[in-house]
């Protein structure tokens, strides 16, 4: 069963239109102030000043950030005093060794330089008004655009959205913000349940900047019910401004999933660590952090943090899933059913959800609820030959035969290429007493994986049962060799030799069961057999005593033959 990822904060938001900002009225007092500002900055101006709009130097020469090495170092400094742009380019710097970046900060200035040469052609002054000129550079003259899809962890990084020019909600989000740092700008980023985007907030005026929508506005009721932000919020950073070691927690958090995406699970762990740490009521970073933990086999902590996440988001299906499937692997698969359900409840069409639940059913050997499951997952995915082969399964369990070869039969048409299904068909025939079919329905599930062993050894088994011993040698020395820690692959090997007579190779195939897997009565009374055929009494009689020990119910006619031989 395969875990699912739960790769958040990568769906982007394509708004149809950018709206235009709708900012709030001010008062005829204020707005006659501000013309009056207006008119003695444009006389600065116009005399060669300059310096009343603040445009001289860039607003993050002073700040210690700017001057930091290492994302150590970053996450030292105090909020205020972080360069979300220079922290970027360390991450970048980090992940690619062909990452330049200094350039990446000069070409950071430059375009803070034009767009503040803009805002004084325009006589625009470093306020709300400036967002419209950076939509206009950014997003028309530059052209950035967003991707359709956030499938390469590439696109994460400053520098790519810098070269490319095209990024997702986060990436973009970035790239803005470090920009409006660079012009003095209060821009904030803001974090909902899959998304990210900009606020700018002056204190007085307030709207939303959406970067995958060329600076378009939506409102934050817009972002509740797109994003379903949990209704009780006030213990999560939903819809909150954050600080910039905040949006550097959700930049961890995705690049978290980039190192997994490249299977370098350690920077992977490190990385989401330090997402939790900075933003610990944030969801998607404890449901990934937990994501983290499955993964290593660490089921607790797995436990731990998806309990968490969903203290704080508790709409969220995919976590309700991964948390089910924590408790399976404990074993609790009570709670994993329940898990499973609500995740149902959440998204009725949640495929992985439905497909657990009617694992978990299997397990607890409730087979008419796991078909109703199974059939309801065949509803949503017609076409895919999986489920239907899953169902075969269950009606096989279930010991209904043929229902269950009718699915395999709709599995093979949809994916004549499923070897699985031709095992199950094979388990199914050899039920029902058609020998020619089922050892049929073998052979092509082998042919298609030579390395099946449950296929290898029930075709054995059937040739044992024809004793046809040496075929039946030949298919379980394969099955051997493709699962070489099978302790009752090599029992039935050594049985076969013993049926065949050929007991050295018989006790030399128990042996290796044995050496695997002492704990195995049946073993050891066939080895003290086998002995015993070969008159080797001493070792017949030790391996008869412990099968005794492990509850094998011996004859007495053996334990006499062998007990009269021995010196």
């Amino acid at each position: 069963m395969e875990l699912r990822l739960y790769e958040n904060m990568k769906d982007c938001e394509l708004f149809e239109e950018p709206k235009q900002h709708n900012f709030r009225r001010e008062n005829k007092q204020e707005s006659m102030k501000k013309a009056i500002l207006s008119t003695i900055s444009g006389l600065i101006l116009l005399f060669g000043g300059g310096s009343a709009f603040g445009y001289e130097a860039l607003a993050n020469q002073a700040k210690s950030g700017l001057y930091a090495k290492s994302i150590e170092q970053v996450l030292r400094l105090q909020p205020d005093e972080v360069d979300l742009g220079t922290a970027a380019l360390i991450v970048s710097e980090r992940w690619s060794e062909l990452v330049a970046g200094v350039r990446g900060l000069e070409t950071l200035d430059d375009m803070a330089i034009e767009i503040r040469e803009r805002l004084r052609d325009k006589r625009i002054r470093m306020n709300y008004r400036a967002i419209e000129v950076i939509n206009e550079y950014l997003f028309k003259d530059l052209g950035f655009t967003p991707l359709a899809e956030a499938d390469d962890p590439n696109d994460l990084f400053l520098h790519t959205v810098l070269d490319k020019r095209k990024g997702y909600c986060l990436s973009l989000s970035v790239l803005y913000l470090a920009i409006g740092e660079r012009l003095g700008l209060p821009l904030y980023g803001v974090v909902v349940p899959g998304h990210f985007f900009v606020r700018y907030d002056d204190g007085r005026v307030q709207f939303n900047i959406e970067t995958t929508s060329q600076g378009g506005t939506a409102s934050d009721e817009h972002y509740r019910k797109k994003f379903q932000v949990p209704k009780d919020s006030r213990n999560s950073i939903y819809l909150k401004n954050l600080n910039k070691l905040q949006t550097l927690g959700c930049f961890f958090n995705n690049l978290g999933l980039s190192y997994n995406h490249v299977g370098n699970s350690e920077s992977e762990m490190l990385a989401l660590l330090r997402a939790v740490e900075i933003n610990p009521t944030l969801s998607e970073s404890r449901a990934n952090l937990g994501n983290a933990y499955q993964r290593r086999g660490q089921i607790v902590e797995a436990i731990r943090e998806y309990e968490a996440a969903l203290a704080i988001n508790p709409s969220d299906p995919k976590t309700h899933n991964n948390l089910g499937n924590a408790y399976s692997e404990r074993g609790w698969m009570s709670y994993a059913i329940s898990e499973y359900r609500r995740a149902l409840e959440l998204d009725g069409k949640f495929v992985d959800a439905y497909r657990n639940l009617a694992i978990a059913l299997t397990k607890q050997e409730r087979y008419g609820e796991a078909v109703r499951e199974l059939r309801r997952l065949i509803e949503l995915k017609p076409d895919d030959a999986s489920y239907y082969g899953h169902l075969g399964e269950v009606y096989t369990l279930k010991g209904d035969y043929k229902p269950a070869i009718a699915q395999y039969e709709k599995a093979l048409k949809l994916a004549p290429e499923l070897g699985e299904a031709y095992y199950g068909l094979g388990v199914c025939y050899g039920k029902l007493g058609r020998e020619d079919d089922e050892i049929q329905a073998y052979r092509k599930a082998i042919e298609l994986n030579p390395s099946m062993v449950n296929a290898l050894v029930n075709l054995g088994n059937a040739y044992f049962g024809r004793k046809d011993y040496d075929v039946a040698i030949e298919l379980y020395e394969r099955a051997t060799q493709a699962a070489p820690g099978e302790a009752m692959v090599l029992f039935n090997l050594g049985a076969a030799y013993s049926n065949k007579g050929d007991y050295e190779q018989a006790v030399g195939a128990y042996l290796r069961a044995v050496e695997l897997d002492d704990g195995i009565g049946d073993v050891h009374y066939q080895l003290a057999y086998a002995y015993y055929q070969l008159k080797v009494y001493d070792p017949a009689w030790k391996h008869i005593q412990i099968a005794k020990e492990l509850g094998v119910t011996v004859p007495e006619e053996l334990i006499k033959a062998i007990k009269s031989r021995m010196k």
